[in-house]
């Protein structure tokens, strides 16, 4: 039976991706919210300002995408 997966697999499988994808979310959501905390703590350098809008755009995206 070389490449048969039986719906209950593919279930299974389906359901440890969907786990897999929420925990990365949160952990995203995690760091975007840390970065975005530097915003207006001190003057900032270029590079700290950089990975605030980054951490933004990362959290944007996920509340765009519902996550």
């Amino acid at each position: 039976m070389h490449g048969t997966v039986t719906e209950e697999e593919l279930n299974e499988r389906l359901n440890t991706l969907e786990t897999r994808v929420q925990t990365l979310a949160q952990a995203v959501r995690a760091l975007a919210e840390g970065l975005e905390a530097l915003e207006g703590l001190a003057p900032q350098a270029p590079e700290e300002e950089k990975l605030s809008r980054s951490a933004r755009l990362a959290h944007e995206v996920l509340l765009a995408q519902g996550m």
